[in-house]
């Protein structure tokens, strides 16, 4: 039937579809490409004002380098300016606010879900509006205890933040993928002689593990992308990727911070791509089974 709709499409409407298709994913794809190439290239050719060119051809580069293309940039950056630190920071934060949310959010999510009492509506509507805040307003009231306890500046600090900004979200999904589950699997696993707890391991987890995965790396997602809570709540020594990367623009006036950025961004964006690759039908799958109703 589809083939059939297809084949009656006049052939420009097709040809129009996949130009528009082709030039959409060449302009989102652009930017991240052209930084990749400027990061192996010198500050003078890549911010070059005099001939854009410079940033292709490598004129300054190869004068400079003798080659036309030089690794300098993430040798400053890795080991000049240990961005290795900062990977690492934000390798655990990441670890930890996954592992926490996910653990509160389904379990959260599944009592929620199962119950039939008035208070569950008023609990997630009450989530809702915590995560409907600012993060920076919520990161404003926490400074003044944590300064006056001497928990400023530590990693453990940013996990427990980033975590109570995250659930409200990660228990919305969990629900929402919950209550598409039908109840007659959690009543025929127990009369199978599982407990609740049991049912819910052994039965609910295998089949909603889509939805896991989709949470999962949002509540990721949230953890590597931060700036406003780990710039307020890090000190300089344990500085995550983004707030690093900050700070290597900030400093402007300094020959080669710009490209120690540019080769720090890269750095940071590219284990993105392979992660949405490697997990692109789970996220696919538990995208749908959050929106249908099965």
């Amino acid at each position: 039937m589809m083939s059939t709709i297809s084949q009656r499409q006049p052939a420009s409407l097709r040809v129009l579809i996949v130009g528009f298709l082709i030039c959409w994913m060449l302009a989102a794809a652009f930017p991240f490409f052209w930084t990749l190439w400027g990061s192996f290239k010198v500050e003078g050719d890549f911010f070059s004002k005099a001939n854009w060119a410079n940033a292709i051809l490598g004129v300054l580069t190869e004068s400079e380098t003798g080659n036309t293309f030089t690794g300098v940039a993430y040798e400053g950056a890795w080991v000049q300016e240990q961005f290795w630190r900062a990977t690492l920071n934000t390798a655990l934060v990441c670890l930890f606010v996954v592992t926490i949310s996910l653990t509160l959010g389904t379990l959260g999510g599944y009592a929620l879900s199962r119950s039939n009492e008035r208070y569950t509506f008023w609990l997630l509507i009450i989530a809702l509006i915590f995560r409907a805040m600012p993060p920076i307003t919520l990161v404003s009231g926490y400074l003044p205890v944590f300064f006056q306890w001497n928990l400023w500046g530590h990693l453990p600090t940013a996990i427990i933040v980033l975590v109570a900004i995250n659930q409200p979200f990660t228990l919305w999904m969990l629900h929402s993928f919950f209550k598409n589950i039908p109840q007659d699997l959690d009543e025929s696993a127990m009369v199978d002689g599982c407990n609740r707890f049991q049912a819910f391991r052994r039965v609910i987890i295998p089949v909603m593990w889509p939805g896991v995965i989709t949470t999962g790396l949002f509540s990721f997602l949230l953890a590597y992308n931060d700036f406003a809570v780990t710039a307020m709540i890090l000190s300089k020594e344990n500085q995550t990727m983004v707030p690093k990367i900050a700070s290597f623009l900030g400093t402007t006036q300094t020959k080669g911070n710009v490209m120690f950025a540019v080769a720090s961004v890269v750095s940071v964006t590219a284990p993105l791509f392979m992660l949405i690759m490697f997990f692109q039908r789970q996220i696919v799958s538990g995208l749908t089974a959050g929106a249908v109703k099965g």
